[in-house]
């Protein structure tokens, strides 16, 4: 029997990585490394836009973002539809490093910082990017890896990410007395084109694996039609519960979001001092997750499933809502945007991505795509309207909204116990076709 590599012994005392995975699991660590490490280069700078613009502007924004959303859902399904799989990836990849680089070309002919406008052109393309790119990394990965695979390395998978959003600040603050801030772009498209690369390389690798023939030939996703994704949803119990436990999330994240945008604006008037106070904060995001999905991640969805995985972010918002109707302050409002979005990345990200290892190759792009992108920014719109703008507008107080909102992080809980279970029957009736021969 060959000895196990040194690297693989190191990795088995972190990850409950197999024999002849720690290759694959590297590689697609890699490839979302290289995703979130070229958004994080942008993100401080699209916080900064986001500031000095304000709430009531970002609500208009989070609607335009989510209206655009609904006009690419035709073009994603067309792609979807005609391309076969193994080109659905390459091909929006390369589109948006076109735009980053057009991105760049429109910025760099101007002196100035961009206006208004052009700023808020860029607040939405930068959030629908992100989201794009993001779960097109997903699809690909539940699409190769099986669930089993998934709940044991996802974890790690995950930690590329967090290492590549802790890794994008640092690189944007080292280069920003050396370069151009447009040249930001150009190192981001650099950083999306390696992810393309490898991401081609991880394809070729599970094609060369033992026992890959019996994966459905690659073809196109379905031919349900260019809104598949949206009927799916609709008529499918589990992967309804999936998009309300997202849209919630977002209705509640977006929530805490506008909080601390209004927080931080009073009380850090200097912009310089704004952009290094949402540098340092991503920083500490980034360096917790990466602790959660190395150490806790896989065991917590191994040893208690994934309805207590998802039911961690429910109960830490829950938390952070009454924390913010006792206390809306500056050192507040960072402790509960931390502790959200290091467990949302840690945790729940990961093991709703588990979650579509169960569901058929059209559902792992179409419907998955599309609550990745229409659902999520959906909730962002709908949270500045109905928790912002309405509820304001009814006379209640941050805090009352706050606490209001309590009964919602409640429901969110109940869908998450919800979704474990259903995984788990999915999961199940998926072995027993294996087992009979009846390869999805």
């Amino acid at each position: 029997m060959p000895t196990a590599s040194p690297i693989y012994r190191l990795l088995r005392k972190v990850v409950p990585v197999e024999p002849g995975e720690a290759g694959i699991m590297v590689r697609s660590f890699a490839i979302f490394f290289c995703v979130l490490c070229g958004y994080y280069v942008l993100r401080p700078v699209r916080e900064d836009i986001g500031t000095a613009l304000g709430p009531d502007a970002l609500q208009w924004l989070f609607v335009a973002v989510f209206l655009t959303m609904l006009a690419l859902v035709p073009a994603f399904g067309w792609i979807v539809q005609t391309v076969a799989r193994r080109r659905v990836l390459p091909v929006i990849y390369g589109f948006f490093i076109l735009n980053l680089v057009a991105f760049w070309a429109v910025f760099s002919a101007s002196a100035e910082r961009p206006g208004a406008t052009a700023a808020g052109l860029f607040f939405v393309w930068a959030s629908v990017y992100n989201l794009f790119i993001v779960s097109l990394f997903w699809s690909l990965t539940s699409e190769l890896y099986s669930n089993a695979q998934a709940k044991r390395l996802y974890g790690f998978i995950a930690a590329g990410g967090s290492a590549g959003a802790l890794a994008g600040p640092m690189l944007a603050r080292f280069l920003a007395s050396k370069v151009s801030p447009n040249d930001l772009l150009l190192i981001a498209a650099l950083f999306l084109g390696l992810a393309l690369v490898l991401a081609l390389d991880l394809r070729r690798t599970f094609q060369r694996l033992p026992g890959d023939e019996d994966r459905q030939e690659d073809k196109p996703a379905g031919s349900a039609g260019i809104f598949a994704g949206a009927h799916r949803v609709l008529t499918s119990p589990y992967l309804f519960l999936i998009a309300l436990y997202v849209l919630i999330a977002n209705l509640i994240g977006t929530y805490f979001y506008l909080e601390q945008i209004r927080i931080v604006g009073d009380a850090i008037p200097d912009r310089v001092a704004r952009v290094e106070f949402f540098a340092s904060r991503d920083l500490a995001v980034s360096f917790i997750s990466i602790l959660l999905q190395l150490f806790v991640t896989a065991r917590l969805m191994q040893w208690f499933g994934l309805g207590v995985t998802l039911a961690a972010l429910p109960l830490s918002a829950a938390i952070g809502l009454v924390a913010l109707s006792v206390a809306p302050t500056l050192g507040v409002v960072a402790a509960v945007m931390v502790a959200e979005r290091a467990i949302s990345f840690a945790l729940s990200n990961p093991a709703l991505k588990v979650l579509y290892t169960v569901v058929t190759p059209d559902e792992k792009y179409k419907a998955q795509n599309f609550v990745d992108t229409v659902v999520y920014r959906g909730g962002d719109a709908a949270s500045g309207w109905v928790l912002n703008t309405g509820a304001k507008a009814l006379g209640l107080t941050g805090g009352a909204i706050a606490l209001l909102t309590v009964p919602l992080a409640a429901l969110w809980l109940a869908v998450a116990y919800g979704l474990g279970r259903q995984h788990a029957g999915k999961a199940e009736a998926q072995i027993a076709r294996l087992k009979s021969g009846q390869i999805e």
